[in-house]
């Protein structure tokens, strides 16, 4: 009777297992995708000194990458204001005057609280201060530049150019970094901006616009005062409750920051590049401790094409960054690759083995097919200027310009992403052995 017993419990138990795990195999997942997109920005909040427009994260699409992006147009002295979100970050610059006219900051946690005193003749816009703090690192910019900023690092852009910088921001936000959830969300350390991703669930919660939206806006003001030694009234300067000027504001005058003078930035920039390359090519490859959190390099340009990895002359040519050329990228888990296609010039049939791939139109336009697993076209149209599309991991896609040079940007979802062209030299056709 026991024996019978414990069999029965046995079954009962391997039948709930088995419904268990037949419910989970029937559960859709996000990449059920019948058919993509090219999609434009649906949000767009003007501030005094630019625009940020977003992408509906809770599309099909992004929601299959797990993925947000955001397109920052900063006009001249606007100061994107100190933000950090919940999810690893890549920054490409698709315009910029020249990079001597345009500021990042990212006061990393692990730079060192040290302070210098400042050569013979001053800082530039600095001179005249008596320290220069090395709290954080301030990079000049160009267009064509690309940061990798790891969860929880906050950053700033400030441009000093007469022209607008324009930046598009991917957002990881189904990276292991990032242990909230799939929510995109900006913490702002200034001013009083709205969010950049409306959640409707939020506003509910909330009740609409929040009266203030920085993080110091939660604290009582005597802690504050108390924490930063300073007068209660510089603190509620500091909460910006009635700043609605948004996330990019005008900076009177000039922005006074600790810095080198212009002439080394620019040699810096040149060594910044090189060094890295240099020292993998004396000790070949990495040995744990060339780069530490106050050393370790951000920011890469992929928009030179004298570094393209793929070169066809009159077709065009693609430049790759991964965790081979820029490091960080092992540590937040994503690349990028930009391309140029020339008029009518094709890149062949290929697919993502390791990544999604959310491809952003610089300029110009092509044609694009996107084929599923099930051999169907779930893609067949345009993607112009300022348009994004994702292409699911594995998904079979190929690109063809229009009647003008098609230039673009693709974020991937691995800092080694790789593809396999179905045509070509290299491709997984010519692989295959003839037969006799």
């Amino acid at each position: 009777m026991a024996n019978t017993c414990s069999l029965l419990n046995l079954v009962i138990l391997f039948r709930g297992c088995l419904a268990a795990n037949q419910q989970q195999w029937q559960q859709p997942n996000d990449c059920q995708i019948n058919n993509l997109e090219a999609l434009e920005p649906n949000n767009r909040v003007e501030c005094e000194a630019g625009v940020v427009e977003t992408w509906d994260p809770g599309h099909e699409q992004f929601q299959c990458a797990g993925v947000a992006v955001v397109r920052h147009t900063i006009r001249q002295k606007g100061l994107l204001l100190p933000q950090f979100s919940n999810s690893p970050q890549l920054v490409y610059i698709l315009q910029a005057y020249t990079y001597r006219r345009g500021s990042h900051g990212d006061p990393f946690p692990g730079y060192p609280e040290t302070y210098q005193s400042p050569q013979q003749g001053g800082f530039g816009e600095s001179a005249g201060r008596s320290q220069q703090d090395s709290h954080q690192k301030i990079r000049r910019f160009r267009q064509g530049d690309i940061f990798a900023l790891p969860a929880g690092v906050a950053h700033w852009c400030y441009n000093e150019g007469s022209t607008p910088v324009v930046a598009v921001v991917l957002l990881d936000v189904a990276n292991n970094d990032n242990q909230l959830d799939r929510n995109p969300r900006k913490f702002h350390l200034a001013g009083n901006p709205h969010q950049e991703f409306q959640q409707q669930r939020q506003q509910e919660r909330f009740g609409g616009h929040q009266q203030c939206n920085n993080v110091f806006c939660g604290f009582d003001t005597r802690i504050l005062a108390e924490a930063f030694n300073v007068d209660e009234r510089l603190v509620r300067r500091l909460r910006s409750e009635k700043d609605y000027r948004g996330a990019i504001v005008t900076v009177r005058g000039q922005l006074q920051v600790a810095r080198p003078p212009r002439t080394q930035s620019q040699r810096e920039y040149e060594e910044d590049s090189s060094e890295y390359e240099r020292s993998r090519g004396r000790y070949g490859g990495d040995n744990g401790v060339e780069e530490t959190m106050c050393t370790m390099k951000l920011r890469e340009n992929i928009g030179d094409p004298s570094k393209a990895d793929i070169y066809t002359q009159g077709a065009g040519h693609i430049t790759t960054l991964n965790s081979f050329n820029l490091p960080v990228l092992r540590w937040i888990q994503l690349s990028a690759e930009r391309g140029l296609l020339h008029r009518n010039a094709m890149m062949v049939p290929h697919w993502n083995l390791n990544a999604h791939s959310i491809m952003y139109a610089i300029s110009g336009s092509c044609h694009v097919q996107v084929v599923d697993s099930y051999g169907r076209s779930v893609y067949d149209g345009e993607v112009r200027r300022g348009q994004i599309m994702v292409v699911p991991q594995n998904f079979a896609v190929v690109k063809r310009a229009g009647g003008a040079e098609f230039e673009w940007i693709s974020f991937k979802t691995n800092d080694n992403a790789m593809i396999s062209p179905l045509s070509g030299r290299t491709s997984v056709m010519r692989g295959k052995g003839r037969r006799k």
